[in-house]
């Protein structure tokens, strides 16, 4: 890994806000799964949580301009267990919907921890997804159109998420574990070796202030062994 992208990834993961999250529901058409992860690596998220109701999703490799390395997606099959894992890390659950109870998607204090979460393309959020969430929201509209695609819904909410934080000086503070943070920087920096510890069942090794790989003899015969 060269210093320079060794300081790049490190840049990246200072600005990271594990806090702030997406939850899809059902979203399944990929070139929506695509923009919505590129615009959450632009935000600054670390993960994005997946429900899927009858199969599993792929993000086909490329279409989301390498934003899917440096995302971590969750996969889950219970709208009910994710939205109650969510609330249990303390983010508080939003959920598009335009109802009685609904506020100004802008009246939300995105400084706190927060899960934002969509529905399927067609039929929108189900039924469960509205009565577990704590609040619904909405983004106002003065046109035609009755809704905004779910990409553009989601890049709308996110970026006022990132204007409350940046005024909170929350992008000044890295966030992450430092667990978390050597493996981004292990699996970005190095990642041929990344997948050969996987395959290996091997621990991934220190790294150096230049981001070089600082590991006794025992790894590096273990890593290059057949």
């Amino acid at each position: 890994m060269s210093p320079e992208r060794f300081a790049r990834i490190n840049k990246l993961l200072d600005r990271r806000q594990p806090d702030l999250t997406l939850c899809l529901e059902s979203v399944h058409k990929n070139h929506n799964l695509s923009a919505l992860i590129r615009t959450a690596d632009a935000v600054g998220l670390h993960e994005v949580h997946a429900i899927w109701f009858d199969r599993k999703g792929k993000i086909k490799g490329g279409t989301a301009m390498g934003s899917q390395q440096w995302v971590k997606v969750h996969h889950h099959d219970s709208t009910a267990e994710t939205i109650a894992q969510l609330k249990a890390e303390g983010k508080q659950v939003l959920v598009t919907h335009l109802s009685a109870s609904a506020i100004d998607f802008r009246k939300v204090d995105y400084t706190k921890p927060t899960a934002i979460l969509f529905g399927q393309e067609k039929h929108g959020v189900s039924e469960q997804a509205l009565a577990l969430a704590d609040q619904h929201v909405v983004i106002p509209m003065v046109g035609m159109a009755q809704s905004l695609n779910v990409s553009v819904a989601a890049a709308a909410i996110l970026y006022e998420a990132q204007r409350q934080r940046e005024n909170a000086g929350m992008y000044e503070r890295p966030q992450l574990s430092a667990d978390e943070r050597h493996r981004v920087l292990f699996e970005g920096g190095h990642p041929i070796f990344a997948k050969l510890c996987r395959r290996k069942k091997l621990a991934y090794p220190e790294l150096d202030e230049h981001g070089q790989i600082v590991a006794d003899d025992a790894w590096w015969h273990a890593v290059r062994s057949n």
